[in-house]
Protein backbone atom coordinates (compact mmCIF):
# COMPACT_ATOMS: atom_id res chain seq x y z
CA UNK A 1 0.00 0.00 0.00
CA UNK A 2 1.54 3.47 -0.94
CA UNK A 3 0.12 6.47 -1.40
CA UNK A 4 2.02 10.15 -2.30
CA UNK A 5 1.41 12.54 -0.11
CA UNK A 6 2.08 16.34 0.87
CA UNK A 7 5.34 16.14 3.85
CA UNK A 8 4.35 18.32 7.06
CA UNK A 9 2.92 22.26 6.08
CA UNK A 10 4.52 24.87 7.55
CA UNK A 11 1.07 26.64 8.06
CA UNK A 12 -2.46 25.94 9.50
CA UNK A 13 -5.38 24.98 7.20
CA UNK A 14 -7.84 26.30 9.45
CA UNK A 15 -6.29 30.00 10.20
CA UNK A 16 -3.61 30.21 8.06
CA UNK A 17 -1.25 31.03 10.33
CA UNK A 18 2.83 29.89 10.03
CA UNK A 19 3.36 27.19 12.69
CA UNK A 20 6.48 28.00 15.03
CA UNK A 21 8.96 25.63 16.45
CA UNK A 22 7.12 23.50 19.54
CA UNK A 23 3.84 24.15 17.87
CA UNK A 24 1.23 21.09 18.24
CA UNK A 25 0.15 19.80 15.22
CA UNK A 26 -2.54 17.41 13.82
CA UNK A 27 -2.37 16.01 11.14
CA UNK A 28 -5.18 14.45 9.45
CA UNK A 29 -5.65 11.91 6.44
CA UNK A 30 -9.06 12.12 4.46
CA UNK A 31 -10.33 10.46 1.54
CA UNK A 32 -11.80 13.53 -0.36
CA UNK A 33 -14.82 12.19 -1.99
CA UNK A 34 -14.78 12.60 -6.14
CA UNK A 35 -16.16 16.11 -7.09
CA UNK A 36 -15.49 17.64 -3.73
CA UNK A 37 -13.18 20.28 -5.37
CA UNK A 38 -10.73 18.47 -3.94
CA UNK A 39 -8.09 16.92 -4.96
CA UNK A 40 -9.35 13.38 -5.19
CA UNK A 41 -8.00 10.32 -3.14
CA UNK A 42 -5.84 10.28 0.47
CA UNK A 43 -4.84 13.73 1.40
CA UNK A 44 -2.86 15.28 4.30
CA UNK A 45 -4.17 18.16 6.08
CA UNK A 46 -2.30 19.63 9.42
CA UNK A 47 -3.78 22.19 11.62
CA UNK A 48 -2.64 23.58 14.60
CA UNK A 49 -4.11 21.63 17.86
CA UNK A 50 -6.14 24.82 19.21
CA UNK A 51 -7.82 25.11 15.59
CA UNK A 52 -9.07 21.24 15.16
CA UNK A 53 -12.18 22.04 16.73
CA UNK A 54 -12.55 23.98 13.33
CA UNK A 55 -11.52 21.66 10.98
CA UNK A 56 -13.89 20.69 8.16
CA UNK A 57 -12.91 17.42 6.13
CA UNK A 58 -14.23 17.10 2.94
CA UNK A 59 -14.67 12.99 3.48
CA UNK A 60 -13.93 10.04 6.33
CA UNK A 61 -10.93 10.59 8.15
CA UNK A 62 -8.55 7.75 7.80
CA UNK A 63 -6.93 8.18 10.71
CA UNK A 64 -4.85 11.46 12.70
CA UNK A 65 -1.98 12.31 15.01
CA UNK A 66 -0.93 14.76 16.99
CA UNK A 67 3.02 15.95 16.29
CA UNK A 68 5.35 18.65 17.19
CA UNK A 69 6.40 20.50 14.44
CA UNK A 70 9.84 21.00 14.46
CA UNK A 71 11.14 23.57 10.99
CA UNK A 72 13.13 21.93 8.00
CA UNK A 73 16.81 22.59 8.45
CA UNK A 74 18.55 24.07 5.86
CA UNK A 75 19.27 21.53 2.89
CA UNK A 76 16.88 19.24 4.20
CA UNK A 77 15.01 16.66 1.02
CA UNK A 78 11.51 17.64 2.33
CA UNK A 79 10.77 14.72 -1.04
CA UNK A 80 12.38 12.23 0.75
CA UNK A 81 8.67 12.03 3.17
CA UNK A 82 6.76 12.13 0.41
CA UNK A 83 5.68 8.42 0.24
CA UNK A 84 3.14 7.17 2.49
CA UNK A 85 3.58 3.69 2.84
CA UNK A 86 1.89 1.18 5.29
CA UNK A 87 5.09 1.16 7.04
CA UNK A 88 6.32 4.96 7.27
CA UNK A 89 2.14 5.53 8.30
CA UNK A 90 3.13 2.43 11.04
CA UNK A 91 6.05 4.03 12.14
CA UNK A 92 4.50 7.90 12.15
CA UNK A 93 1.48 6.22 14.58
CA UNK A 94 3.98 4.55 16.79
CA UNK A 95 6.14 7.42 17.55
CA UNK A 96 6.32 7.86 21.59
CA UNK A 97 5.76 11.72 20.70
CA UNK A 98 2.29 10.93 18.84
CA UNK A 99 -0.59 10.79 20.71
CA UNK A 100 -2.76 7.39 20.81
CA UNK A 101 -6.24 7.18 20.13
CA UNK A 102 -8.65 4.26 19.79
CA UNK A 103 -9.21 4.49 15.92
CA UNK A 104 -5.24 4.74 15.32
CA UNK A 105 -4.41 2.23 17.95
CA UNK A 106 -7.06 -0.10 16.07
CA UNK A 107 -5.02 0.90 12.82
CA UNK A 108 -1.78 0.21 14.56
CA UNK A 109 -2.90 -3.06 15.39
CA UNK A 110 -4.27 -3.87 11.31
CA UNK A 111 -0.50 -2.35 10.13
CA UNK A 112 1.08 -4.62 12.24
CA UNK A 113 -0.59 -7.76 11.35
CA UNK A 114 0.53 -6.66 8.05
CA UNK A 115 3.94 -5.61 8.00
CA UNK A 116 4.65 -8.52 10.45
CA UNK A 117 3.33 -10.50 7.17
CA UNK A 118 5.64 -9.04 4.94
CA UNK A 119 8.46 -9.58 7.97
CA UNK A 120 9.00 -5.49 8.29
CA UNK A 121 8.16 -6.01 12.10
CA UNK A 122 8.94 -9.49 13.87
CA UNK A 123 7.38 -9.55 17.69
CA UNK A 124 8.87 -10.00 20.10
CA UNK A 125 6.64 -10.55 23.15
CA UNK A 126 3.86 -9.06 25.42
CA UNK A 127 3.99 -6.70 28.16
CA UNK A 128 1.07 -6.38 30.63
CA UNK A 129 -1.98 -8.37 30.72
CA UNK A 130 -5.97 -8.08 30.28
CA UNK A 131 -6.72 -4.56 28.54
CA UNK A 132 -3.33 -3.65 29.31
CA UNK A 133 -1.44 -6.25 27.52
CA UNK A 134 0.68 -4.78 24.39
CA UNK A 135 2.34 -6.35 21.82
CA UNK A 136 5.94 -5.47 21.47
CA UNK A 137 6.90 -5.40 17.70
CA UNK A 138 11.02 -4.84 16.17
CA UNK A 139 11.61 -2.92 13.58
CA UNK A 140 13.62 -5.64 10.77
CA UNK A 141 15.91 -2.74 10.00
CA UNK A 142 15.94 0.10 12.48
CA UNK A 143 15.95 -1.90 14.95
CA UNK A 144 13.28 0.04 17.41
CA UNK A 145 11.15 -1.52 19.52
CA UNK A 146 7.45 -0.50 19.22
CA UNK A 147 4.50 -1.38 21.49
CA UNK A 148 0.89 -1.87 19.61
CA UNK A 149 -2.42 -2.78 22.09
CA UNK A 150 -3.01 -6.55 21.83
CA UNK A 151 -5.66 -7.34 19.64
CA UNK A 152 -8.02 -9.75 19.82
CA UNK A 153 -8.44 -11.06 16.11
CA UNK A 154 -12.24 -11.27 16.24
CA UNK A 155 -14.98 -10.82 13.94
CA UNK A 156 -16.07 -7.27 16.07
CA UNK A 157 -12.32 -6.26 15.76
CA UNK A 158 -12.92 -5.97 12.02
CA UNK A 159 -15.80 -4.80 12.20
CA UNK A 160 -14.78 -1.73 13.99
CA UNK A 161 -11.82 -1.27 11.76
CA UNK A 162 -13.59 -1.31 8.54
CA UNK A 163 -14.64 1.90 7.52
CA UNK A 164 -11.05 3.09 8.02
CA UNK A 165 -9.73 0.23 5.57
CA UNK A 166 -12.08 1.25 3.53
CA UNK A 167 -11.81 5.17 3.67
CA UNK A 168 -7.91 4.22 3.33
CA UNK A 169 -7.89 1.74 0.06
CA UNK A 170 -10.93 3.06 -1.29
CA UNK A 171 -14.89 1.89 -1.36
CA UNK A 172 -17.73 2.35 0.56
CA UNK A 173 -16.75 2.63 4.66
CA UNK A 174 -20.31 3.37 5.56
CA UNK A 175 -21.66 0.98 8.10
CA UNK A 176 -24.66 1.65 6.46
CA UNK A 177 -23.71 0.33 3.29
CA UNK A 178 -21.88 -2.71 5.00
CA UNK A 179 -24.97 -3.70 6.34
CA UNK A 180 -27.16 -3.59 3.22
CA UNK A 181 -24.59 -5.56 1.36
CA UNK A 182 -24.93 -8.35 4.26
CA UNK A 183 -28.60 -8.46 4.09
CA UNK A 184 -29.75 -11.07 1.54
CA UNK A 185 -32.35 -10.26 -1.24
CA UNK A 186 -35.32 -10.25 -0.97
CA UNK A 187 -37.11 -13.14 -3.24
CA UNK A 188 -39.79 -11.70 -5.50
CA UNK A 189 -42.77 -14.56 -6.76
CA UNK A 190 -41.98 -17.38 -9.25
CA UNK A 191 -38.25 -16.55 -7.93
CA UNK A 192 -36.13 -20.21 -7.65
Amino acid sequence: MELSLQSLSSRCQVSGREFSDGDRVVSFLVRNPVGSGDAEGIVRHDVAAEEQGKFEPAGPVVCRWVQVFKPRKAGENPERNLKLTAESLFLALSDPATERTVENERLLQVLAMMLERKRVLRPKGRTGGGANAKQVYEHAKLKSLHEVTAAELSPEFFLSIQEQLAALVGGGGSKAKAEAAAEPEPKGEGAA
